[in-house]
């Protein structure tokens, strides 16, 4: 049996700076420890390899990729990527967090992608 993903940490020096920012922009639960339970997420959870500059990166699912970069601009984030679409595939954008963490986000509808 493949090893499932069980657990994900996102690290900066400012845990203070951090947790605001992941509460507000997509309403986490997170306490006073910094623990919080993983979102939802799909039964199966799609993954690639790639060649690019060395990262890791989480893409969370949101009803509106433009709307959601301007919310994270507005807590402290950098957009990387604004909304771009990948034609038949997805739509994506890309932001900083305030700690310098890469997070891409995925336009859904309801829990589907939406497909441009």
């Amino acid at each position: 049996m493949p090893a499932p993903i069980v657990f994900f940490d996102i690290a900066g020096p400012d845990t203070a700076q951090l947790k605001p920012f992941y509460q507000q922009l997509f309403d986490w639960d997170i306490g006073d420890d910094g623990r919080f339970s993983a979102p939802v997420i799909a039964a199966s959870l799609d993954a690639t390899i790639r060649q690019d500059p060395t990262d890791k990166v989480i893409y969370m699912g949101v009803p509106d990729v433009s709307a959601t970069l301007e919310q994270a601009a507005a807590l402290g984030g950098t957009v990387i990527a604004h909304r771009f679409e990948v034609p038949g595939v997805v739509i994506l954008g890309l932001l900083a967090d305030p700690a310098g963490n890469t997070v891409g986000l995925v336009e859904m509808v309801g829990s589907e992608l939406k497909i441009p």
